[in-house]
């Protein structure tokens, strides 16, 4: 598909009416799970929203799931990886996060089905997440011997220390209820009024003034800066780091085979 600039994706839909830009991450066979080439489409989209007159982000998945998170037949052949790709992996999905957080556009993400590890942090990372009653979260690496790295730093952000411990060390399921206590959910929306609410909301921000909001949106970045940096920089090398173990290998291959992994000392 083509977007209005006419640039073309492979696994995303790009769909702007007025001045409202939707993404839809479309690999539903895959429950929408990144791939490198869906991070690169997604970093050009939102850029490209940006630059053109583009007020309001939305963020969605095709099918039943937001997103799965990182894509498991492309991790299970990472350890095989030299040292250089497996940086630009990391770098890559920190890039993806820190477009979509530092925006100076308003972002809203609307939540059917799955948000899993990274899914769950694109979801969660946007201005404004409505989630479905039936929509369920996740950070569940540790699971399957991958490290949380880049979603734990924005997940600080949000939550925490001590929250985000427990979900990052747990890799537990949880639903929307819980996700908008914790205050990782703006709203939880029916599904069938999703689409209205999603659509009064952005009305609603398009009301103000645009240069105030990016100013706003900056500003706000502009106080996490110093740490954030620090922060993703930690979380790339941990993350180029697990990729290279055998207990990566180990957990992501078992998961595949409906098995318990056999963990390293």
């Amino acid at each position: 598909m083509e977007d209005r600039a006419g640039v073309a994706y492979a696994t995303i839909l790009v769909a702007d009416e007025g001045a409202v830009r939707t993404i839809t991450l479309n690999r539903p066979e895959r429950r929408n799970a990144l791939t490198a080439e869906m991070q690169h489409e997604l970093i050009a989209a939102i850029e490209a929203a940006a630059a053109g007159n583009c007020r309001v982000l939305v963020l969605r998945g095709a099918g039943k799931a937001f997103c799965s998170g990182l894509d498991l037949t492309v991790l299970q052949g990472m350890a095989d990886r030299g040292a250089a790709a497996q940086n630009a992996e990391a770098e890559r999905i920190a890039r993806l996060f820190r477009t979509l957080y530092e925006l100076p556009v308003p972002t809203i993400a609307a939540v059917y089905g799955a948000a899993i590890g990274g899914g769950a942090g694109l979801a969660t990372v946007c201005d404004f997440t409505l989630a479905t009653p039936t929509a369920r979260f996740a950070y569940p690496e540790a699971r399957i011997g991958f490290v949380p790295a880049v979603v734990s730093a924005f997940l600080l952000l949000q939550l925490g220390d001590k929250r985000s411990r427990d979900l990052l060390l747990t890799g537990r399921l949880f639903d929307a209820a819980e996700a908008y206590r914790l205050g990782l959910v703006s709203e939880v929306v029916d599904a069938e009024q999703m689409p209205a609410r999603v659509a009064a909301l952005a009305e609603t921000l398009m009301e103000s003034s645009p240069r105030s909001l990016a100013a706003t949106k900056r500003l706000m970045a502009a106080h996490n800066r110093k740490w954030l940096d620090a922060a993703l920089a930690a979380a790339m090398d941990a993350s180029a780091d697990a990729r290279r173990t055998h207990d990566l290998h180990e957990g992501v291959t078992a998961f595949l085979e409906k098995r318990k992994p056999v963990w390293t000392e």
